[in-house]
């Protein structure tokens, strides 16, 4: 009987679920080699090619696919039997913020993760702007937040630059005055506004609404434009070469802040909230 590694099948999904060995090896906590080492080894095993290596990035071949959803299978399988048979101890509640723009894709991977570690720990996720979860952190009513700032508050997980988008193909950017469609309770809003007005850009405001998907329909319409963190803008929108027509926006950084008052758990979550960014 020839018995397959969960370790090596991790690393496969992990890969597969990331598009690449650098972000599986951050999502993991293991070296780039030891990640790569181990797809080797389920390669050998299966004597199959799981893995194109041809292009940028890395795809799965067809024996890749079949596998990825009988590994996963098995994964899971291995967590929920070793959770519970070993787990007794820690059970209750965790209420986490995420400001909806950096909700992908981290957050859904780590709730994943740590409900196979914590099974009796219920996390509610609560999503809002910045500034009403670093007032509600301060009450005392979420324990987990994560905060897209300017400045560093909190430990900052990842700087990122904060890009023009507009409609795939749109022309909204080039008008003047600018039609900006940012919500009014963005943290980004008044870094962009002193930037354009800087620039001495006229603007004005298309759409008075603080509803990230009510912003996303006028953009997306071409009727405006909105700044949103690099590689977190929804698909029906679009990053914008504007070459000097508009001002760079600089970066923001993306902040955790988190209290130990429930003791491993909410310590475990941070770290896997730490991984998948860097991972990223």
């Amino acid at each position: 009987m020839r018995n397959l590694d969960i370790t090596t099948l991790r690393s496969f999904v992990a890969v597969a679920q990331s598009g690449g060995v650098t972000r599986a090896a951050g999502f993991l906590n293991l070296t780039q080699s030891a990640v790569s080492m181990q797809l080797k080894r389920l390669e050998e095993m299966l004597d199959l090619n799981l893995l194109d290596r041809s292009g940028r990035g890395v795809a799965l071949t067809p024996s890749g696919e079949q596998l990825l959803t009988y590994a996963q299978r098995m994964i899971d399988l291995n967590d929920e039997i070793y959770v519970k048979l070993t787990d007794q101890i820690y059970e209750g509640e965790v209420y986490f913020g995420v400001p909806e723009d950096i909700l992908y894709p981290v957050v859904p991977q780590v709730l994943r993760r740590f409900n196979a570690a914590f099974p009796r720990m219920q996390v509610h996720l609560k999503t809002s702007n910045t500034f009403t979860l670093l007032q509600e952190y301060g009450r005392g009513e979420v324990d987990i937040i994560l905060t897209t700032e300017e400045h560093s508050h909190g430990e900052t997980l990842q700087e990122t630059p904060l890009r023009w988008h507009g409609a795939p193909g749109g022309t909204a950017w080039r008008q003047r005055p600018l039609p900006y469609a940012q919500a009014r309770i963005c943290a980004f809003r008044s870094s962009v506004i002193r930037r354009l007005d800087a620039a001495g850009v006229p603007w004005f405001q298309v759409i008075d609404s603080d509803s990230d998907r009510s912003i996303e329909a006028t953009v997306s319409a071409d009727l405006g434009v909105v700044a949103l963190l690099e590689g977190h803008a929804p698909p029906q929108l679009a990053a914008i070469d504007v070459g000097e027509a508009l001002p760079d926006l600089g970066t923001m950084k993306i902040n955790l802040h988190s209290g130990g008052a429930k003791g491993e758990p909410l310590r475990a979550l941070s770290d896997m909230i730490r991984q998948g960014f860097a991972a990223l």
